[in-house]
């Protein structure tokens, strides 16, 4: 499944539903398709957001995961062809859109809605 956001002034962003699902939970609001955030909570959606992707890096870097970086290398693995490795995105990164896009938002003093 695939969620798209929307907002006047921005272009669509199109996540896959399970990281949408997510940012959406992190901002603060039900994971229903479709949803929207009215005008005046898209601040308090995008601190939310930040705050809950700070913490997850802070709980990776405590466990030893370090998901700063945007993309993994290939670990020295046999088994692993160079051309087969698809490196891991984090959470932080595919947030990117989606923060510009609320940014966005409250500059043009409009909703974001999702579908």
């Amino acid at each position: 499944m695939l969620i798209t956001f929307q907002s006047k002034g921005s272009n669509d962003i199109t996540m896959f539903g399970d990281i949408a699902q997510q940012l959406i939970h992190m901002m603060g609001f039900c994971e229903t398709v479709p949803g929207a955030i009215r005008e005046e909570d898209i601040a308090q959606a995008l601190t939310n957001l930040k705050n809950d992707i700070n913490k997850a890096k802070q709980k990776n870097k405590q466990s030893g995961i370090f998901a700063d970086s945007a993309i993994e290398t290939n670990p020295l693995d046999a088994d692993i062809d160079d051309d087969e490795f698809e490196p891991e995105i984090s959470l932080s990164v595919r947030a990117m859109p989606l923060i510009s896009l609320l940014e966005s938002a409250i500059n043009e003093k409009s909703y974001v809605m999702w579908e």
